[in-house]
């Protein structure tokens, strides 16, 4: 079966930076519902149409195609007080914005004389990144699926 609208696509994944070093690679299969729902990025999803299980794909992503581009104005620097005592580098915070009540996550990335350094961007921002996959499976979805938009049962959505 090939891939097309409305399939449920299992695929092992790796991403390489520019450099070709390996950033990111899954260990268990993902499980995504092909066909426009937003469950992969939309440059992926468009180089594994039409393919089939076995079938690999590579795909450079720009920063715009991919993570987005870095954006300074998602660094902030807060008094350390903001933070529970436990506060370490790395950790991840999520906040709403109080005027758009929209939700983002910030992650700690430096924390120095009492001042912390939060960063909203994606830890991929700005990266090209080469992304390359193999296609282990591809099912029709169930109506159900097709419905909520997104994968049920193993690999996927549990309601």
């Amino acid at each position: 079966m090939q891939i097309s609208q409305n399939t449920v696509v299992s695929l092992n994944y790796a991403m390489y930076n520019a450099e070709g070093a390996l950033i990111d690679q899954n260990q268990q299969p993902i499980v995504y519902l092909h066909g426009g729902y937003d469950n992969i990025l939309p440059a992926v999803e468009a180089a594994l149409e039409g393919k089939a299980a076995g079938d690999k794909v590579s795909v450079t992503l720009a920063p715009e195609e991919g993570f987005g581009e870095f954006d300074p104005g998602f660094v902030r620097e807060e008094d350390i007080s903001a933070f529970p005592p436990d506060i370490e580098v790395g950790m991840t915070f999520e906040t709403r914005d109080p005027e758009t009540e929209e939700t983002m996550q910030f992650r700690v990335t430096a924390i120095d004389a009492g001042i912390v350094t939060v960063d909203g961007n994606h830890p991929l921002a700005g990266m090209t990144i080469r992304f390359e996959a193999e296609v282990i499976e591809v099912r029709e979805a169930s109506d159900e699926e097709v419905v909520h938009g997104h994968v049920h049962g193993e690999h996927g959505h549990h309601h």
